[in-house]
């Protein structure tokens, strides 16, 4: 077998979170992202020069990075700034409604006095005004502290004494020591870019661009082209093209990109992976020689291929594994194509397995694909890229994935059946000699463009955007502005263009900031009026959304006390006041795109036991065949455990701190999977939180997590419960 071309591709990208007209940034994810995600992918690569890769820099990113690095600010930096002895009310409840915005269980938990803060707090329970009074000025100070040194990446520690010195001293910080915390973080932020540069000059990294603040390209081209992958989605009041906006994100996107770093991007990933026919020629004539999208646009794009299942996957690995070409011999342009499986491994499940088995995993999966193209085609050599955020799934493994990465990194370039590369190396190497002769239009999730346009909320708010660009111009035409008034009200026109808006609107993403996302939508339009000395119309202060968002996870709560008895058997009046969890409905900053073992969790009590039902797609005996145990972790009552094994669920296992418990809970399988499990014996009462994820593992190691992201939270019931319910 020739050894596979593997070829990690980490896309690393933020929204725009500054307002340049009001000279705010009210979001602090570049900076925190800078010092943990950018600087520590960075590292890693670094540490194994053998080890290449491509790495995609979006420039809007890019842009506030620079603008950290000369001095400039956002709203958490102000407040982590302020002395505590001279904080205001205002700010001190600010402090303490958003500093632990951070993974509780990786990145607060981990830190006992961030921890101790938290459990202060009281978050969900008391309000900020109501906690404030509780907090002294040297617990307010360290809370200002542990949120910034939160997010400083491990590596970081390792190669900087100081630092560690720092982070053990762990309490009882002076105002000095916080100063010298957010100096030594803008170092860090300022080392971002001169590394990524380093890289590849030293030829470890490609780096690839994107257009410019990221719009969904094929949508300003032709809002239309979304009717490719839905022929009956409505469309916005108005249908009008934008291609002229569309060149300038690219253009403007390949000038700053050769400003940062001397040459010019060879690849492209477009935003979202977002691709169509027409926008191919714009694309190569900015000199783009390839770019890369998600394997479900190549299965739709070779409809004569019957061997594609009911989610659009391709089963013909000889054909996946391998570039195309997508443009002509006058405009050529090269294509690759993710595997969605491999990437979601990396982005949601191996962030609960031990490092160094998920490594090996990861890599023996990569060469069952090398065999399973060897087995079809000898002299195909097979190229697998793995695509996906280079810095959201971090957070959620224990250690910020040093271990992971760190294994992953130097088995690979010591095993002799893997070659690691930068896609333009492996293109150069092995130029595709096959022709796509119409690419399907659709982004990197579901081959469509649902999650940008399927909702009311996305089309009114792309209507925001026309009746604000026709006002543009028209006072264009009239020649009455100055040139840089005219670029500045482009610029905020192109920021309101960008994908980010539309992922919050509607019901399928929720990151719990849906408002202030709204508004800076919103801001960025009527800062295209202001600039130009007009006032905004009424429409623009008002919100696009208006989907009810109550929680992050948007799990219900039990509305009665149940009567359930654990048999296995679907039973709708036994579960019809249970509280509901939909996989995948906490979708937030990450969507991942293979689907859940469960399709449903209902969860609730009677009086005396908490009971959870497993729904899955078929029935459960049957799905879970290959499972080896259905695991419930508990983060309230913190340490507990629950295994339910699928072979034999009637003898689940309790374990509390690692010690395993005798137990009467009870489990059985059959159409569904039904537990319960006495409150005393789980070790909570009344009116106590409980708060739960659920993993299916196979050979000790984890495949899956529900939620993905949090828990399902919910209170034991007291005895008038139902009254308290029934009054409400």
């Amino acid at each position: 077998m020739k050894p596979v071309s593997l070829a990690f591709f980490w896309h690393q990208h933020q929204p725009y979170y500054p307002d340049d007209v009001a000279n705010e940034t009210l979001m602090p994810w570049v900076r925190l992202h800078s010092t943990k995600d950018y600087i520590g992918m960075a590292l890693h690569i670094q540490e194994v020069p053998e080890f290449h890769c491509t790495i995609n820099l979006v420039p809007s990113l890019l842009v506030q990075i620079e603008r950290y690095v000369a001095g400039g600010s956002d709203r958490h930096l102000d407040v982590s700034r302020t002395p505590v002895d001279s904080m205001s009310v205002e700010e001190t409840e600010y402090l303490l409604d958003n500093f632990f915005m951070a993974n509780e269980q990786s990145m607060i938990r981990p830190h006992q006095r961030y921890c101790e803060i938290h459990q202060k707090r009281r978050i969900g329970r008391d309000s900020a005004e109501q906690a404030r009074l509780r907090f002294s000025n040297q617990e307010l100070r360290d809370l200002q502290v542990w949120h910034n040194l939160t997010w400083f990446h491990e590596l970081l520690f390792e190669e900087d004494s100081d630092l560690r010195e720092f982070r053990e001293k762990g309490r009882d910080w002076t105002e000095t020591e916080k100063d010298w915390l957010l100096e030594k973080q803008r170092e860090v932020v300022g080392q971002v870019i001169p590394l990524h540069r380093k890289l590849m000059e030293d030829g470890q990294v490609e780096l690839t661009t994107t257009p410019f603040y990221h719009p969904i390209l094929p949508l300003l081209w032709d809002k239309k082209s979304a009717r490719e992958a839905m022929p009956d989605c409505t469309m916005p009041k108005a249908t009008d093209r934008y291609p002229k906006d569309a060149q300038k994100h690219l253009e403007t996107a390949v000038e700053y990109h050769e400003k940062l770093f001397v040459k010019p991007p060879q690849g492209l990933w477009p935003s979202e992976g977002s691709v169509s026919q027409d926008i191919l020629g714009m694309i190569a004539d900015n000199g783009i020689k390839w770019l890369a999208t998600d394997e479900e646009i190549l299965s739709y794009s070779m409809d004569h291929i019957v061997h594609r299942d009911s989610h659009g996957n391709l089963h013909r690995p000889e054909l996946l594994y391998r570039p195309w070409r997508v443009g002509t011999e006058k405009q050529p342009l090269d294509i690759i194509f993710r595997d969605h499986g491999l990437s979601d491994l990396v982005g949601f499940h191996y962030q609960r397995n031990d490092p160094h088995w998920a490594a090996e995993d990861l890599l023996s999966k990569v060469k069952e694909i090398g065999q399973s193209v060897a087995s079809i085609d000898p002299e195909q050599t097979p190229f697998v890229p793995i695509v996906l955020d280079g810095e959201n799934c971090w957070e959620y493994y224990s250690d910020g994935g040093v271990g992971f990465l760190r294994n992953l990194y130097r088995q690979a370039v010591a095993d002799p059946n893997i070659s690691t590369l930068t896609v333009s190396e492996h293109l150069a190497q092995h130029p595709p000699t096959n022709n796509i002769s119409r690419l399907f239009a659709g982004s990197w999730i579901n081959h469509d463009f649902y999650i940008w346009f399927g909702h009311q909320e996305d089309r009114d708010a792309w209507d925001l955007v026309h009746l604000t660009r026709e006002f543009l111009v028209k006072f264009e035409e009239r020649g009455s502005a100055s040139k840089e008034s005219l670029k500045q009200a482009w610029k905020e026109l192109f920021i309101a263009e960008g994908s980010d808006w539309y992922w919050w609107y509607g019901d399928d993403h929720n990151g719990g900031q849906d408002d202030l996302f709204d508004e800076l939508f919103r801001r960025h339009l009527r800062n295209v009026y202001t600039l130009l000395g007009e006032l905004p119309p009424s429409i623009l202060f008002e919100p696009v959304s208006h989907f009810e968002r109550p929680h992050l996870h948007t799990h219900k709560q039990p509305q009665s006390l149940l009567s359930v008895k654990v048999n296995g058997r679907v039973s709708f009046f036994e579960w019809r006041h249970a509280g509901h969890y939909k996989s995948g409905s906490e979708r937030g900053t990450m969507t991942m795109v293979t689907e859940s073992a469960f399709t449903d969790i209902y969860f609730g009590f009677d009086k005396e036991r908490l009971l959870i039902r497993f729904d899955t797609r078929t029935n459960a005996r049957t799905d879970l065949s290959e499972i080896e145990e259905v695991r419930l972790r508990f983060v309230e009552p913190y340490g507990a455990e629950i295994r339910i094994p699928c072979a034999t669920p009637e003898r689940p296992l309790l374990s509390i701190d690692g010690k395993t418990q005798t137990t009467t809970a009870t489990a059985a399988i059959d159409q569904i999977l039904e537990f319960a499990i006495p409150y005393q014996e789980l070790g909570v009462k009344i009116n106590q939180q409980v708060h739960f994820a659920v993993e299916l593992t196979r050979d000790g190691e984890s495949l899956e997590r529900l939620p993905s992201e949090g828990t399902i939270d919910l209170t034991v019931p007291s005895t008038d419960f139902e009254m308290q319910m029934w009054q409400a």
